[in-house]
């Protein structure tokens, strides 16, 4: 359009429209009990399971949300995608694919199953790829390691996130099934044999406290090819987030993740926190907090959003007229 006031009327219509929508969908769902919080990590069970958010973010950073987003919540294995980003910048890819593969599973997320004919984990975001990719990160010893962790949430949160120690503590003290796999991986030669420090580092990555407008940040961040939509950093390179957005198609909703592709269809990492993120490349990110968790470990809350979405906004990937790829703000 040639009137610049009428292009400015439209995104505020645009934006107002996407608004009422997650209005709508929050008002919808807010009185949804299905499922449980994560009760195998005894803080996690402890967490009102009532809360609930949804949050949105363009790539040029208009942000938009509704309920508790600004209640903050531990990003559990949403971070698995991050330290997947910064295993791939610093140790390259070639490396990262003898350690971890790239296939999907239909093995819990938690599963203790290799890779038998390459000897490597099968994937980044399931539990035994993810410690392989912890293992990677750099540091003479935890502190430093968790330092270089945090460093790299900074990034993509625009400041230095607290830890929520209780939630680490409880995370080591229940750990042992993770224990069982690190130590099976080590028998393999996938990992190193720095076991302990490398799940206390795993534990802590999880522990990382976030609100539903981070993961639409971080969301956004990686949709606008890692350049941050408020800082302008490139936080990650651009060839890096080809690779994860990959992943969080074919394997970020644990093993839910092909019925996701099919019903939802846009890259997404989900955590036992509650978080589910969505990645819409070259628009923005979608964010949806709430901690009933279903028997995969997605929040219910946030699939029935996510799925309203797809519909409302035909959000697929593979969707013919696929109208999102203009930005809300454009």
């Amino acid at each position: 359009m040639s009137d610049g006031s009428i292009d400015q009327h439209d995104r505020a219509a645009q934006q107002a429209w996407f608004q009422q929508v997650i209005g709508d969908l929050h008002e919808r769902f807010a009185d949804l009990i299905e499922g449980e919080p994560a009760s195998y990590i005894p803080e996690l069970a402890q967490v009102d399971p009532d809360m609930f958010a949804i949050a949105a973010m363009t790539v040029d950073g208009v942000e938009l949300s509704v309920g508790d987003a600004d209640h903050e919540f531990t990003i559990q294995s949403v971070s698995k995608l991050l330290l997947y980003g910064l295993a791939l910048e610093t140790n390259g890819r070639e490396a990262v694919l003898a350690k971890v593969g790239v296939a999907p599973t239909g093995d819990p997320f938690n599963s203790i199953a290799l890779d038998e004919d390459s000897s490597r984990a099968p994937n980044p975001m399931v539990n035994a790829g993810a410690i392989a990719i912890t293992d990677l990160v750099a540091g003479d010893d935890l502190d430093a390691r968790v330092e270089n962790v945090r460093a790299m949430y900074r990034r993509y949160l625009g400041r230095l996130p607290d830890l929520d120690k209780a939630v680490w503590a409880s995370e080591r003290a229940t750990g042992n099934h993770n224990r069982a796999i690190a130590y099976l991986m080590l028998s393999q030669g996938i990992i190193s044999d720095r076991v302990e420090e490398t799940l206390d580092l795993y534990f802590a990555q999880c522990s990382v406290r976030v609100d539903a407008v981070d993961l639409a940040m971080i969301a956004a961040t990686i949709a606008n090819y890692g350049v941050h939509p408020v800082t302008g950093e490139q936080v990650v390179r651009r060839d890096v987030t080809r690779d994860q957005l990959t992943v969080a198609l074919t394997c970020g909703m644990y093993d839910y993740a092909g019925e996701w592709a099919y019903s939802v269809g846009i890259p997404a990492k989900s955590g036992v926190g509650g978080g589910i993120l969505g990645i819409l490349p070259g628009v923005g990110g979608i964010a949806v907090f709430s901690p009933r968790l279903d028997d995969h470990g997605n929040s219910v809350r946030g699939l029935r959003v996510f799925e309203e979405l797809a519909k409302e906004f035909e959000l697929h990937v593979f969707d013919p007229s696929r109208p999102w790829r203009r930005p809300l703000s454009d």
